[in-house]
Formats: structure tokens, sequence, C-alpha cells
């Protein structure tokens, strides 16, 4: 942490890795606010809503304070902020906005963005504004950008003087259990029977990741022999902040509890008392077809640093085990980090952003992907990134 300070106050960039549960999200924001490391407010982006309350809640309690003191988050349809406020998470589109209405950034001394190697689009597009009102308008502005599972070789050709430091945290040793599917098997069915089992013969309680909604109704389906001791919470992004915090909580004295979740678990959020992780190695990706004009969310496997931080659930707060749905080899066979979004996305809101940062050509701004690709603009012309 030392060393880590000491760069964001004499660096205008740094690059974070650090291994889940070593407290980027939630101690490095704390310690920067309460040793006063920059003079302005500090925005920290989070990919999800349901992290950014939840970090946002349990740093505010950390200083005695209630939300909206030093401490504040603002999502979609949501702000909990006020004139005091020195510490913002934000959501992606909301960084966005604030960089659009106001491209000085005004009383913001540093931006963060936290678990950056889930490469939305939103993320990469508030980089690139971020990095020109660095080179344009504000020297002073200091850019942080970390993850577990960071693409260093990709994130130091855009940030080649940014100082790098990497963390190995502390948390504790994961068993990796492989069972992969056989032929013909339903990977729901295959789920029930796991839960079941490891409820039977293990401790503590259960974390298991889902594709989606649909996988994870028909999972809760077919466990109806559970102990009485044992509570099932679903959570994906379209509870309500009070079903997906039931879901988080530790459970009440006596009880385990099993979790339903799909990848909103996967960073950024301790779930209390879990131990066990089951993973189907499976998530739902919003894919772009070019041919129908029309964005569609496709079943793909997860990449490998999906699958760690996955695992790295298990072992927050105590030794934990991971059984996986797939093979070590074929887990070996997907690439390390999943594709930016960016490639794979309707980028008429891009050339939007782009046209109302004013920005003529897209090759204007420093992007991550050295491949090229077109944007339809609304009058129809292309223009190009790389």
């Amino acid at each position: 942490m030392p060393e880590l300070l000491s760069a964001i106050k004499t660096h205008s960039q740094v690059i974070l890795k650090a291994a889940p549960g070593a407290g980027k999200s939630t101690y490095l924001p704390l310690k920067l606010l309460t040793e006063n490391a920059v003079d302005g407010k500090i925005i920290v982006l989070e990919p999800r809503r349901l992290a950014a309350r939840n970090i946002a809640y349990y740093l505010a309690q950390q200083l005695g304070e209630s939300i909206g003191q030093r401490v504040g988050y603002r999502v979609r349809g949501e702000s909990r902020v006020s004139a005091n406020t020195q510490l913002e998470i934000v959501t992606e589109g909301i960084l966005t906005r604030m960089i659009q209405m106001d491209p000085e950034l005004t009383g913001i001394s540093l931006v963060i963005f936290d678990e950056f190697h889930e490469r939305s689009i939103h993320a990469d597009t508030a980089l690139a504004f971020s990095l020109e009102i660095q080179d344009v308008l504000r020297e002073d502005l200091k850019l942080v950008v970390m993850s577990a599972t960071i693409d260093l070789d990709t994130i130091k050709v855009l940030m080649p003087n940014a100082k790098y430091i990497e963390s190995q945290g502390r948390s504790f040793p994961v068993e990796y259990r492989y069972h992969p599917l056989r032929p013909n098997q339903r990977y729901e069915h295959v789920m029930v029977a796991q839960i079941h089992s490891l409820i039977g013969k293990e401790t503590g309680s259960l974390l298991v990741f889902l594709p989606g909604m649909s996988a994870i109704k028909r999972v809760a389906e077919g466990l109806t022999s559970l102990p009485s001791n044992v509570d099932v919470f679903p959570l994906h992004g379209q509870l309500n902040f009070q079903q997906q915090q039931a879901a988080i909580q530790a459970p009440t004295k006596g009880q385990r509890k099993v979790v339903l979740a799909t990848n909103i678990a996967e960073t950024s959020l301790t779930i209390e008392g879990i131990r066990m992780v089951l993973d189907s190695g499976l998530q739902r990706t919003a894919r772009f077809d070019v041919k129908n004009g029309v964005t569609k969310l496709e079943q793909v496997r997860i990449a490998q640093s999906s699958a760690e931080q996955r695992a790295g659930r298990a072992g927050r707060l105590e030794p934990g085990i991971c059984i996986r749905l797939y093979s070590e080899s074929s887990l070996n066979q997907q690439p390390y980090v999943p594709s930016a979004e960016i490639l794979s996305s309707d980028l008429s809101s891009l050339a939007i952003e782009l046209a109302q940062w004013g920005a003529s050509e897209p090759s204007e701004l420093k992007w991550l992907e050295s491949k090229f690709f077109t944007i339809q603009t609304v009058t129809g012309e292309s223009g190009f990134i790389g």
C-alpha cells in the first residue's frame, strides 16, 4: 500500500493488478480518502450497479457515516451524493455522461477504473475520453486502471508511461475439482445433483454460477429436497435492491445458503458465508448481428480470467472448494481474457458519443484494440478505430 499510494501521488497514470480479495475495490479507495492522497474528488468506476451500491455502503460504514456524506454513489436512476461527497462510486454510463457534461472534470482529481478486464464499451470509451482530457485539458488528472486479471501487455501499449504495481492479495487456498459433462448431459440436471451432494458432504454455503435467469429458475425448481436449514437465493441484475441484499448478506445463525447467480457475482462482491463455488463455465453475452441489425444474447464459454474470478469467491473468507463442470484442458483452450465488447456490439451509440465529444475521426482517440473495425455513423458514413 505505501508503494501504491506513493505511485498515485507522483504519477498521472497507474496500472494495478491485484488478486481477488486484495482490497482494491474497498481498502484502496478508503485509504486514498482517509489519507487525503489527492486534493479533489475521487471517482471509482464499477461495471455493475450491485457492486457500486454495496461498495459505497461498506465504505461509508467503515467511516461511521451514512451514505451520501463523504462517500456516495450514482447509478442509473439513483443518486446518493451531497456537496460533502469526496468519493463517488459510479457505474460506467454515468461516468461517460459526467465527462460529456464537463470535459474538464472540474473538481475531480482521480478516476479509478475498477475490474477493467471486463472491457465494456462504456469503460473503453470513458478511458479514451479520460486519456484525451489528460493530454489536452488536465495534466493534473490522475488515472488508475485496475483488475485481478488485467491484460497487461495490451494496457501497457495504451499507457506506456504508467507505473505498474502488482499485489498478490491475501486470499485463502482454493481446491479445484473438475467434473466435465458427459455427452447428452444437461448441465442444469448435473448442477442440481452437485448442489445436493455438496450440501450433504461439505460445510458452509455455496455460490453457483449460471448463465442467465432462465437457468437459475430451472435449477431452483430442482432443489426440492435440501435440508430445512438451507435457503436458496437467486442473484441477478433484474432483482430489486432488497432481493439482491438478501442473497449477499450472511445467513442467519444455524442456516446455510445456496446462491444461484449470473456473472453479476463474479467481481467486486464478498457474499458472506460462501465456502464453495460451483461453476457452469457459461455466461450469456450480447453480440450484434450485422446482417440482421439485431443484438442477441448468446450463451458462450467463459474466459480463463472469468474462471479465476469465480473461483476466487470461494477463498475470500476461508479455504474453499471450486467445482467446475468442465475439464481443465477445455479451460486452457479458452482465451485468457474475454473479447472486448466494442468488437461485437452495435456501435451506433458509440458513434453518437464520439460526435458529441467532437471527434471527427474515432482514430483521434486512444483505443485498446489494435485491429480496425467500422462505425456506421447516423449519416451512413464509415469511420475507423484502431
